[in-house]
């Protein structure tokens, strides 16, 4: 059985509720059906156990937080039924699976148009993008069930939810992520691992859907009425670097992200653009729905436990934003070592530590001047949680 140690706190009077939320569970999936097609004998019937671990960070209200906490799992879960047998097999996964009746198989090509002498060789799929196909997959009907129960009288979903998600399943760990929470690992072993959350906005890909009140072009500064006719440098979401353009205009339009690191706001309101929920919202001042530029599809990562061997101060580090806000990376690393030092390494309590030890140093301590770190600079007045999970040693895995 593998062991977790969690850690939380309550926002330092932002709000008068936590809208953080949690979820830790160990699920089965049972097979939906055979590869073949032919009917499974109960007795032949050999299921998936997989490790779940979710932190979701609500905003706007804890509505969609607490959903995505009961159900995303759920999801995950009835993804994974038509994969049992294939992931347990391993020759390729077929191209299709068996229609049901009536239904012609992918092997009929009689119904195809036109030469087929364009088309390349079969791609390669892989076990584990099956894997990471499902995860999305799933983060995809979970938004989508938010949007429908949005729509029913009495079970309005409030706000929104950053989600970070951490599926352990045949050996592999998966890593999705959608918003400002992160994850980091510390280990021994060479694995770079910190999921940002951001990404494009949809608006740099369709920029018909900024209702002409913003623009999709990136400048290095707000564009002046004087600058009109002058040539500025800027970027479009296909470029890395940078060029000059006339400007004209709508270029004096708001930028549809405006800010920087932390304090980037998408259209002006929101901070993130990865995330489930916020059917509801509208850009600041305007009718404009914000949902169509907010992504529910998670960055995923995935990392193979069986290539390394892990000790027991090796550990996977979840915090919503209220401790990356504070807290970096170098810190945590110190944070661990100083904690998972102090105790034996087969003593289960030094994990307990070592996530109130993060969550209490993201706090800091209450003073005249409201809640401060050791070094004085104002500590996290979110809500704060944090998962630990260790990778290796007594009590980890099974």
């Amino acid at each position: 059985m593998w062991s977790l140690w969690p850690g939380r706190v309550i926002n330092a009077g932002k709000s008068r509720h936590n809208e953080d939320q949690a979820c830790c569970e160990v699920v089965y999936v049972e097979g939906r059906r055979s590869v073949t097609g032919a009917p499974r004998e109960p007795s032949q019937s050999q299921g998936l156990c997989f490790y779940y671990w979710g932190l979701f960070d609500g905003h706007a209200g804890g509505g969609a937080a607490e959903m995505a906490s009961r159900l995303l799992h759920r999801h995950i879960r009835e993804q994974l039924k038509d994969l049992v047998e294939i992931l347990q097999d391993p020759s390729p996964p077929p191209l299709c699976l068996p229609g049901t009746s009536g239904t012609p198989g992918c092997s009929d090509s009689t119904h195809l148009i036109g030469p087929q002498s364009c088309w390349s060789s079969q791609k390669e799929v892989t076990h584990e993008s099956l894997v990471v196909g499902a995860i999305e997959n799933a983060f995809q009907l979970m938004d989508e069930q938010m949007a429908r129960e949005r729509e029913r009288r009495g079970h309005q979903v409030e706000g929104g939810c950053c989600a970070l998600v951490v599926v352990y399943l045949l050996g592999k760990v998966y890593v999705a992520n959608a918003g400002d929470s992160r994850v980091r690992c510390e280990c021994n072993t060479l694995w770079p691992f910190a999921l940002s959350g951001h990404s494009q906005p949809q608006g740099f890909l369709k920029p018909e859907l900024l209702g002409g009140e913003f623009t999709h072009l990136e400048f290095p500064r707000r564009v002046q009425p004087k600058e009109l006719g002058q040539r500025m440098l800027y970027r479009d979401q296909n470029m890395t670097g940078w060029a000059y353009k006339k400007i004209e205009l709508e270029d004096l339009r708001f930028p549809l992200v405006c800010g920087e690191g932390k304090k980037a706001r998408v259209m002006a309101t929101i901070g993130v653009t990865r995330g489930l929920g916020d059917h509801n919202l509208k850009v600041c001042s305007s009718t404009l729905p914000i949902k169509p530029f907010l992504s529910c599809f998670p960055e995923v990562r995935v990392y193979d436990l069986t290539q390394y061997e892990h000790c027991p101060d090796d550990v996977l580090v979840l915090g919503t934003d209220g401790l990356w806000d504070v807290t970096n990376d170098c810190e945590v690393a110190a944070t661990v070592d100083r904690v998972l030092s102090a105790y034996e390494p087969n003593d289960p309590s030094r994990y307990t530590a070592l996530a109130q030890a993060l969550v209490l140093g993201a706090r800091g301590t209450p003073r005249d001047r409201g809640w401060r770190l050791p070094n004085n600079k104002l500590g996290s007045g979110d809500d704060i949680s944090v998962f630990v999970i260790p990778l290796g040693g007594p009590g980890s895995y099974s």
